[in-house]
């Protein structure tokens, strides 16, 4: 499906759906649990489906009702899938289940659509193997999905490289359950913010464990059980720097509503940088609200350290196109690891339409403020790169055309009616356009 959107601005308020990263790791320990869970407000598309199909395939007894999931977990004695788990597009179940698989005595097959076929995921296979697992790769000479994996992993010793916080979390999260103690030590971590919402999950289902404030070492004593219970999951602050960012760089009067600021979800700092950059955006922490006064001048003249919030880059760098001055964005090794390598992608996009951007190895430098006329664009089927050209497009002298842009619903279902529901003037168009 490609859309046309046309120059506009959002007034009213906006609420977006459940966080991605909550919803997978809710419905993993739910699975993981011995007895009934329900979770409240889960993510039901994309990655959210994704997990949720693969909790199936361990034997979960799924109840899925509007607004929420009852999941009879299975604890520690989960089911051989009697058939291979396709993932789809989600990069975190994939991850998550590898070290649930490991849990089983018997074969799981896990793949995933051509992206997830692309995606690195020998470390995690390795570590996997190093704590008593069998775990392999389908293709010689890749390093990604298929992967086939067997049980029982014992526990034991394992350094992983940090990089990359979805092998750190698929440890952690499955850890608990072997039959020994794990130690994790962990070289470069990066992305820390999910290792903590990984962390709380935990917690929250009545897992403790031993860390070092730098995130370097985890102590997890195996044998243990996870108890289910009732959680809510809150708002996608990965998901809010669409909007956000659509209506500061437009004519808007927005108000984003039901998101906990307490929340461990690194990407909420997406608010301070745009801040920072002279954005008028105020926040309302006990209400759970955000009020953004789009129009104001933009400033660049900043670094900013993308380590910890990759997600944000697509909807950032579509800020610092319209900030005067040069910002950089940089620890940008793991952005191009994502769905796609975002770096690339969001670099040659936005040239394309008349930017400045500048890849370095490490780094994107964006020149503004550049007006963009208009033109026609793909999201290379990246539910991120769609959002933020469809931000972009609000502010374009002649509307911008986002092609493929289906993909938002991977992690914000009803995202195009969110925005025309606040005026936004949003197409559905058919047919075959040049690309960019």
């Amino acid at each position: 499906m490609h859309v046309l959107v046309k120059p506009g601005s959002l007034h009213g308020s906006l609420q977006v759906p459940g966080s991605k990263s909550h919803t997978i790791r809710a419905v993993l320990l739910s699975l993981l649990s011995e007895g009934q869970s329900i979770i409240y407000n889960p993510l039901c598309s994309g990655d959210g489906l994704s997990a949720l199909s693969a909790a199936k395939a361990f034997g979960a007894m799924v109840e899925e009702q509007e607004g929420y999931w009852v999941i009879q977990g299975k604890g520690s004695a989960l089911a051989v899938p009697e058939d291979c788990i396709n993932t789809g597009n989600s990069g975190t179940t994939t991850c998550f289940f590898s070290s649930v698989a490991a849990l089983v005595d018997g074969w799981t097959v896990i793949t995933g659509d051509e992206q997830i076929r692309r995606r690195p995921i020998k470390r995690l296979v390795d570590s996997l193997n190093t704590l008593g697992a069998t775990a392999f790769l389908t293709r010689g000479g890749q390093e990604a999905p298929p992967v086939v994996i067997k049980g029982i992993m014992r526990g034991g010793k394992v350094t992983i490289n940090g990089n990359n916080s979805q092998y750190v979390s698929s440890l952690l999260l499955s850890c608990p359950l072997a039959e020994g103690d794990t130690e994790i030590l962990v070289e470069d971590p990066l992305e820390t913010p999910y290792v903590q919402i990984t962390l709380d999950w935990m917690h929250r289902y009545g897992i403790s464990v031993e860390k070092r404030d730098d995130y370097t070492r985890f102590y997890i004593k195996g044998g243990q059980h996870y108890r289910p219970g009732r959680f809510t999951v809150p708002a996608d602050f990965s998901a809010v720097a669409f909007p956000l960012v659509a209506a500061v760089l437009s004519d808007s009067d927005l108000l984003l509503t039901s998101l906990d600021f307490q929340d461990s979800q690194g990407d909420k700092r997406v608010i301070e940088i745009l801040r920072a950059m002279g954005a008028n955006v105020v926040k309302h922490e006990e209400e759970g609200t955000l009020s953004v006064q789009g129009g104001a001048t933009l400033h660049g003249g900043v670094t900013i350290d993308l380590g910890d919030i990759p997600d944000a880059l697509p909807a950032l760098a579509v800020a610092a196109t319209q900030a005067h001055g040069v910002t950089t964005f940089t620890n940008l090794r793991h952005v191009r690891q994502k769905e796609t390598d975002r770096v690339a992608e969001m670099a040659t996009k936005l040239n394309a339409l008349g930017c400045n951007l500048e890849v370095g190895e490490d780094s994107l430098v964006v020149r503004g403020p550049i007006k963009v006329r208009g033109g026609v664009v793909s999201s290379s089927h990246d539910h991120r790169i769609a959002m933020a050209m469809v931000a972009l497009g609000l502010s374009t002298e002649e509307g911008l055309v986002v092609e493929d842009a289906a993909c938002v619903s991977v992690s914000f279902p009803g995202f195009f009616d969110a925005f025309r529901n606040c005026g936004a003037e949003i197409r559905e168009m058919d047919g075959c356009i040049g690309r960019r």
